[in-house]
C-alpha cells in the first residue's frame, strides 16, 4: 500500500522517532508498504516519520527497486564512526521541489537492526552514506533543510511559504 508523505512543518517530522521493540507482522507491513511508497515517489529512501510513524526505522535502496537485494532496512539506527566530507546536492520526499547543497560525511559506519531485530554494521560511502546520514537525521528529528547555509535555508523556507499560499505544499 502506498502510504502519504507528510511535508514539512509536520511536527513528525521534528522529534525523535520511538526505539522499535517488537519486530512482528505488523512491522513487516510497514517495511513492505515504505519501501512500495519509495518506490512511487522515485526516492531512494524513506523514514518513518515521514509516513507520519514516529518510529526510528528507515528503508533505502538505491537501484529504486531494480536490484532486489540492494535493499536495505535500518531499524533503530545510528552512525558510530565517520569521516571525510562531501558538499553535494540532497533532495527530500518531505520537501518536494527543494533541492540544495549540504555538507555530508563522505564515509560512515553504521549499526542498525534488520528486520527481524539482528544487529549489523555496515560501511557506507558517497551517495549511500549520505543516504544513511540523510534517513538517520530524519529518526532523529533532524531535517536536511536545517544543515544549510542560512542563506540558503531562508530562501527554501521562503518558497514552501509562498507553495502553502498558493495551495500547492
Amino acid at each position: 500500500m502506498i502510504l502519504k508523505i507528510v511535508k514539512y512543518p509536520e511536527p513528525v517530522l521534528s522529534r525523535p522517532g520511538e526505539p522499535i521493540t517488537e519486530f512482528n507482522a505488523e512491522l513487516r507491513k510497514l517495511i513492505d508498504d515504505m519501501f512500495e511508497t519509495t518506490y512511487a515517489e522515485q526516492g531512494i529512501g524513506l523514514a518513518a516519520p515521514q509516513v507520519n510513524v514516529s518510529k526510528r526505522l528507515t528503508v533505502i535502496d538505491l537501484s529504486q527497486g531494480k536490484v532486489p537485494e540492494d535493499k536495505l532496512v535500518l531499524i533503530n539506527p545510528e552512525i558510530i564512526s565517520s569521516e571525510g566530507r562531501l558538499y553535494e546536492e540532497e533532495g527530500c520526499l518531505s520537501f518536494p521541489e527543494i533541492r540544495e547543497k549540504v555538507v555530508r560525511a563522505a564515509k560512515v559506519r553504521i549499526r542498525a537492526q534488520d528486520a527481524n531485530g539482528k544487529w549489523f554494521e555496515m560501511d557506507g560511502d558517497d551517495l549511500l552514506a549520505r543516504c544513511f546520514q540523510h534517513e538517520i537525521d530524519h529518526v532523529d528529528g533532524m531535517l536536511f533543510i536545517f544543515r544549510m547555509s542560512a542563506l540558503k535555508r531562508d530562501l527554501a523556507l521562503r518558497k514552501i511559504r509562498k507553495m502553502q499560499r498558493e495551495g500547492t505544499w
